[in-house]
């Protein structure tokens, strides 16, 4: 291991905090000014093309404006960005903490006072935020900070955007974490303010009751339940139940402001000094970024005095003995996996070509495994089951000829990326997927295709996504040109994929994927409609899902 490097003349390094698929946080120390940092080292992920490296670093240094924009005791702190080889280095203060995930996890879910102490703060950092025009975009338990002294603190601005700047990232899940995304963004939508409104009373929920609020059997059951399903009762968590309820509403209009989150929770908070900090577990999760100590302690405030910004030092005591109202649901090991894939699909994709919901990241799945042998569902697909859906697949320039119709599934969800292409142009991707997450259907859209690329240069994309050994059994053979009028014959495209497990849980399995796609050129345009199903399921696969679904597909005008 590296240690002691000095970058910019200033910082150096002393030892790892913690390493993740984005990136190294280093502990550090500022030479001169002679104060402790923290360091992200962000990293470019192996594999990643040069083009996505540099999107990587222009994403970067965008970050690190919104972030400086920001000056909130209850928000991140951005002290610099430097750059080492071209590599830029974030530099953030150091302060020991605890994620409020790691709390809920290690003591239970919290007391009255201390999620009233939660909901204050975070609703305070975010006022200021939106004030400064920056939507969070992924607040969730892991990104609220306990810092040793009773402070609470939200952090990673990541996937943090200035509305006045354009967007590098894609609409889609990825801009944020399935549980705790709002219902509108989780359906495509632009994301607005309103959506850190819907996902702070979702992590409310989840530190009062101590269980997400949506917990699906795989990540895109998650999601349509996020989208399509009832809001979990708010009644749940305890007094905290109308600040939860007012904040998980569906319509984004109707969401409670975060002023009258702090007014509402304002009687519920604890007195100064009252809880002190239970440390007798020191192992804690990195902290990048925090505001000093306040030393002025917080006043006793009457009911009836304004608002502040600042809500001051706040105590946070864990409990000694967890006290459940709702028993929490564990996650088996393969749901761990699930999600441990994901969390490094949304670095990986977010950080290259703009939080990719598929396998832009180096053929990550998207597909959850297949269930255990002997209880592996067959598709309930059927022409009598089949419904129009009408999508676009316009790029963010919003031209002509992105309409399409394709028959799926009337409770099929679906998800829009906006995906680059090594070598390519970019291309937009509708998903589609049954609400069991295990069949997929994904129509691409590649504008401006033609005269200069061919069907052969898509495909040998598609080959270099994958790594030696994921990737076989490929067949490219003539089919009948559902949409005519392009410059070079539609072809039928087939191949097989084997994405190892991650999790120590699962050992060394292989999950394998069926993938059978239309490549079909239209005028400039080169458009692919692609059925994915577990290879065990191939043959239902093939005639129930690919034929059945494929040659429904067209495009308008």
């Amino acid at each position: 291991m590296e240690t002691e490097r000095l970058i910019a003349g200033r910082y150096r390094l002393r030892h790892v905090l913690g390493r993740g698929s984005m990136g190294t946080v280093w502990a550090a120390h500022d030479e001169v000014l002679r104060r402790d940092i923290a360091v992200k080292e962000v990293l470019r992920p192996p594999g990643m093309p040069d083009h996505e490296a540099d999107l990587l670093r222009e994403r970067t240094l965008r970050e690190a404006r919104s972030a400086a924009q920001l000056a909130h005791p209850n928000l991140v702190t951005l002290y610099d960005v430097v750059q080492l080889d071209g590599e830029p280095y974030v530099v953030m203060e150091l302060v020991p903490s605890a994620s409020l995930a790691e709390v809920i996890r290690r003591h239970g879910p919290l007391t009255t006072q201390q999620g009233a102490a939660v909901a204050d703060a975070v609703a305070a950092g975010l006022e200021a935020a939106h004030r400064a025009g920056i939507t969070h975009r992924d607040v969730k338990p892991g990104n609220v900070l306990i810092a040793d002294d009773g402070r609470v603190k939200l952090t990673d601005f990541g996937i943090a955007r200035n509305g006045a700047e354009a967007t590098l990232t894609s609409r889609g899940i990825a801009l944020g974490t399935p549980a705790f995304i709002a219902p509108e963004v989780a359906a495509g939508d632009d994301v607005s303010p309103a959506a850190d409104l819907w996902s702070l009373g979702a992590t409310l929920f989840a530190a009062m009751t101590g269980q997400d609020p949506y917990e699906g059997a795989n990540l895109l059951q998650t999601i349509n339940q996020v989208v399509h399903g009832d809001v979990p009762p708010a009644e749940a968590a305890g007094e905290l139940a109308p600040v939860v309820a007012g904040l998980m509403t569906k319509d984004p209009a109707e969401r409670m402001p975060l002023a009258e989150v702090r007014r509402l929770v304002r009687p519920l908070l604890p007195e100064l000094g009252a809880f002190p900090v239970d440390r007798e577990d020191e192992t804690r999760p990195v902290v990048e970024v925090v505001r000093p100590p306040l030393v002025t302690p917080k006043p006793v405030i009457p009911g009836d005095t304004p608002l502040a910004d600042d809500p001051g030092p706040l105590p946070f005591a864990l409990s000694p003995t967890p006290t459940r109202s709702t028993p929490p649901r564990r996650r088996g090991p393969l749901a761990t996996a699930l999600l441990t894939a994901l969390a490094l699909l949304l670095f990986t994709a977010g950080g290259g070509a703009g939080f990719a919901l598929t396998r832009t990241a180096a053929g990550a799945p998207l597909l959850p495994p297949p269930p255990a042998e002997g209880t592996v569902p067959r598709p309930a697909i059927t022409e009598s089951s089949l419904r129009p859906t009408t999508l676009s697949a316009t790029t963010k320039n919003g031209e002509q000829g992105a309409e399409f119709t394709i028959e799926v599934g009337a409770d099929w969800t679906n998800f829009l990326e906006q995906r680059a292409n090594q070598g390519l142009p970019p291309s937009t991707v509708v998903h589609l997927v049954d609400p069991t997450g295990g069949y997929e259907v994904a129509v691409q859209r590649f504008p401006a295709f033609y005269p200069r690329f061919t069907i052969e240069d898509y495909v040998e994309v598609v080959r270099s996504r994958w790594a030696r050994g994921q990737y076989f059994a490929e067949a490219l053979e003539p089919t009948d040109p559902l949409i005519p009028g392009g410059p070079e014959p539609a072809v039928q495209f087939s191949y097989r994929t084997a994405e190892r497990a991650s999790s120590p849980e699962d050992g060394d399995t292989d999950l394998r994927r069926s993938r059978y796609s239309r490549v079909l050129p239209r005028g400039d345009d080169l458009w692919v409609v692609e059925v994915v199903f577990p290879t065990e399921q191939e043959e239902t696969g093939r005639n129930k899902l690919f034929n059945a679904i494929a040659r429904t597909f067209s495009v308008a005008g």
